[in-house]
């Protein structure tokens, strides 16, 4: 029987409303509950939704909690997260981000550049450099930690997240890597640099998991998987757009380009959603934004099914499928 990854990537609040009209989709039409997933990367936004799936919500619930329509009889883990206060966010203007002053790098920064010249990413590294943000990610997510267990998952989590000294990746729930609190790792996996505050966990301090990549899709080669799927808010082509935001998108259709040949080169079958046109123009510019999630899930319920009804797509799932 084969055995399925699941990878979650980042995008803020718009990104979430993407991964519920396409795992919505994945249950609704192709017949798979993701909840059954072997293996669930999730960056960033990713890693709220993957936590979320894990606790025990369906893809159904979570359409319906993203555009506040009525729970079933199964979502008391939702509906316990919306009893809890979310302080209000600040719009997130990239650019803004990017003009305040960054830190000098540190030895640690250096000695890794220096060590591993060729696994070195230059933006990653500055990202890490930026000045800490003005907003607590911690309060942010505290609802997670109204719902979460008193242990990690039983079944795989794999959240990523990059250490602010060094600007390495670090996977928490791996097999040999660190296991905090889960409401922590998915905070600090979500640490947008220079807009949260850095996440400290024991003697580190975190930033967001898409500084490395936006999906993190090829932690997963070599875990034993056979087929993936991937949900990528913030990759898809932009077109000829030439903002900040179709630059970023560019970016990350690259690594993620690049990770999905490393998967399929290790013999496992890929399949990738990513938002289009249409999608792209609701999703905006700004990711932390709750304006437009219902127009966001709508656009990216229906491209998802058309995506997922072509020939090589619709043969890797009903593979998927047969295993619930």
């Amino acid at each position: 029987m084969a055995r399925v990854g699941l990878v979650l990537g980042g995008g803020g609040v718009v990104g979430q409303a993407y991964h519920a009209g396409v795992l919505a989709v994945l249950q609704h039409d192709a017949g798979w509950d993701a909840r059954s997933a072997d293996v669930v990367v999730g960056t960033s936004a990713g890693s709220i939704t993957g936590t979320l799936l894990r606790a025990g919500v369906s893809p159904e619930d979570l359409a319906a909690w993203t555009v506040r329509a009525p729970l079933s009889g199964d979502g008391d883990v939702l509906r316990t997260m919306a009893a809890t206060a979310v302080p209000e966010l600040a719009p997130f203007r990239p650019l803004d981000v990017l003009r305040r002053p960054m830190r000098l790098p540190g030895p640690p920064l250096v000695a890794r550049a220096l060590a591993r010249p060729w696994r070195f990413r230059p933006l990653a590294a500055g990202m890490t450099l930026l000045a800490p943000g003005r907003h607590d990610v911690v309060a942010q997510l505290g609802a997670l930690r109204e719902v979460e267990g008193p242990t990690w998952p039983e079944r795989d989590l794999w959240i990523t997240a990059v250490r602010r000294r060094d600007g390495r990746r670090v996977v928490f729930g791996r097999p040999g890597e660190p296991r905090p609190p889960v409401h922590l790792a998915v905070a600090a996996s979500c640490a947008v640099p220079g807009y949260f505050e850095p996440v400290r966990i024991g003697r580190h301090a975190y930033v967001d998991g898409g500084v490395h990549s936006a999906t993190n899709a090829a932690v997963l080669r070599g875990a034993g998987v056979d087929v993936v799927v991937v949900v990528a808010p913030m990759s898809g082509s932009p077109g000829w757009r030439q903002d900040f935001t179709a630059a970023m998108r560019r970016y990350s259709q690259r690594l993620l380009d690049r990770e999905v040949r490393a998967l399929r080169a290790a013999g496992v079958r890929t399949v990738v959603f990513t938002p289009g046109q249409a999608e792209q123009e609701v999703m905006g510019a700004d990711m932390m934004s709750r304006g437009r999630v219902d127009e966001v899930l709508q656009q990216s319920f229906l491209r998802a099914g058309e995506h997922a009804a072509e020939p090589d797509v619709a043969e890797v799932l009903r593979t998927v499928a047969g295993r619930d």
